[in-house]
């Protein structure tokens, strides 16, 4: 199992009922997330390597409020007013927004397949802008297998906020309860933040380690 897990293996039982959903993180779970090529389509790789990486500029921080809701209209006026220098920079990110979605990881694509052939019921919650989640929609078919897919641009707020986890309660009603859930993400804030909110949460690292963490709750992912 992953050493950031929070359950040991000895704290489990190996045979459990089985689980109400299971809730995927998108971005660098399923889906291999940079912003690197898409900024470097505008300005090239040198520069886009210096904006994220020189700390002048927080990317993150400020493409976290989109993944919050806000739009990009506004994000890039703020920001290209704050730092007009790097102007090519910030808008280069969304006009090439395709190329941040550098592939399916397979691995875990795998792992998804299994348990909807199974008929585990599958949640996605993910922290994407409202504006450019659709491009992920017609680029990764496996998205059809969710039951619901939870945008964080779409409902105004992002995990790792109490909030986001309340609205997941909500959409899983139906199915059960979060305590009977168990949430995948490879931010430990986030995995943080399901567990406060009652789920059984695991820290993804590599796809071969969610299969053994998987396996150890009783769900049907053999190699």
């Amino acid at each position: 199992m992953s050493q950031q897990q929070t359950t040991t293996v000895d704290d489990l039982d190996l045979n459990p009922s089985a689980v109400d959903a299971v809730v995927f993180d998108l971005g660098n779970v399923l889906i291999e997330w940079d912003p690197q090529p898409a900024i470097a389509a505008g300005v090239g790789e040198a520069r886009a390597r210096k904006f994220l990486t020189s700390g002048e500029f927080d990317f993150n921080a400020w493409n976290h409020l989109q993944d919050a809701g806000r739009t990009f209209a506004e994000g890039e006026r703020d920001a290209t007013m704050a730092y007009p220098h790097l102007a090519d920079e910030i808008r280069s990110y969304r006009e090439n927004f395709a190329k941040s979605m550098r592939g399916a990881i397979e691995g875990t694509v795998g792992i998804l397949k299994q348990l909807h052939a199974a008929e585990i019921p599958l949640i996605a919650l993910t922290n994407w802008s409202a504006e450019t989640f659709p491009v992920a929609v017609d680029t990764f078919d496996f998205l059809e297998l969710f039951e619901d897919i939870i945008v964080s641009g779409e409902e105004g707020v992002a995990k790792p906020d109490p909030e986001i986890f309340e609205e997941l309660a909500d959409r899983v009603r139906h199915l059960g309860s979060l305590d009977d859930c168990i949430f995948i993400d490879d931010k430990l804030a986030n995995v943080q933040a399901a567990i406060e909110a009652g789920m059984d949460a695991i820290a993804f690292t590599t796809p071969e380690e969610l299969r053994a963490d998987l396996l150890v709750r009783g769900l049907p992912v053999e190699v």
